[in-house]
């Protein structure tokens, strides 16, 4: 007996379904979408505009002229190009120092049997409960023991390790097969180059989550910069912005110039790692 037809009545071969639930949930993205973008696009317009239509009340949308003296008045009114190069060196410093000594420690807290590995994991964690506002003075007591006050590595030496990386990457090996570094043992492979060719690959997505975090937390650093850096020359670019805060007036199209130039590689560097960033998510909520 033939199926009978349950096609709906004006869908013909052509046509599509009318689905109400995507289209309220394209339309609650991309309102969304919209929301997140505005900040930026308001920084782009607001750069482009003089300073007196900045103050204008109330604020116009669109600058009545296109000023785009402000990008070039940034590198002027700052070392400009000092600080973006402190910025990387403050941010890729930090980023390989928490994916060497995080995974390194996450791989011996959750691969390695050792008398007291639960008590120190506990110590590790406690870490997370202190603010870290709470550690910028022992921090900058020994920095400056160090002779290191004014220079590149004052930046990023105290944020080459984290409690947090350490605790993510250390869920992540838990959840591999034990099958494959017993295999590898018996192959004969000691414990680093198990950590090194097995299980270091396998949570890539975790570490490129992981470095995503730590550049976007270190790009934008403004507390500590401020303090062990006070030469702009030295300054990275979060902490030189600041100086074009004025006492009693504010260049805000330089601002926004700047702040938008300095946004940039981050944008980059998330574009760059972003399905890696997605993919991470997606198994640590997929993990039972």
């Amino acid at each position: 007996m033939p199926e009978p037809d349950r096609t709906p009545v004006g869908a013909g071969p052509g046509k599509r379904r009318f689905d109400g639930g995507s289209v309220a949930t394209h339309a609650a993205l991309s309102l969304g979408a919209l929301v997140m973008v505005f900040p930026f696009l308001w920084q782009l317009l607001t750069a482009l505009k003089t300073l007196a239509e900045t103050s204008r009340v109330p604020p116009t949308f669109l600058p009545d002229t296109w000023n785009w003296a402000s990008f070039k008045e940034v590198f002027t009114a700052l070392p400009f190009g000092d600080m973006l190069t402190n910025s990387v060196l403050n941010t890729v410093g930090r980023t390989l120092g928490q994916l060497v000594f995080c995974s390194l420690a996450a791989y011996a807290f959750a691969r390695l049997r050792f008398r007291g590995r639960n008590v120190l994991f506990a110590l590790f964690l406690s870490v997370l409960m202190v603010p870290s506002s709470l550690l910028v003075l022992p921090q900058y007591d020994i920095i400056q023991r160090l002779g290191l006050l004014n220079t590149a590595p004052a930046l990023f030496l105290p944020g080459m390790f984290s409690a947090f990386g350490t605790f993510m990457l250390r869920q992540f090996f838990l959840g591999l097969p034990r099958e494959l570094e017993e295999a590898a043992r018996i192959d004969g492979a000691g414990s680093f180059r198990v950590f090194w060719s097995i299980m270091l690959p396998l949570i890539r997505p975790a570490l490129a989550a992981l470095a995503v975090i730590t550049a976007m937390w270190s790009w934008n650093d403004l507390l500590w910069p401020l303090i062990v850096n006070t030469d702009p020359h030295q300054m990275p670019i979060s902490a030189g912005l600041t100086s074009l805060e004025g006492q009693y007036e504010t260049n805000y199209p330089v601002m926004m110039a700047g702040s938008l130039i300095a946004s940039l590689p981050m944008l980059l560097v998330y574009v760059f790692l972003q399905r890696h960033f997605v993919q991470s998510v997606a198994l640590s909520g997929s993990k039972s």
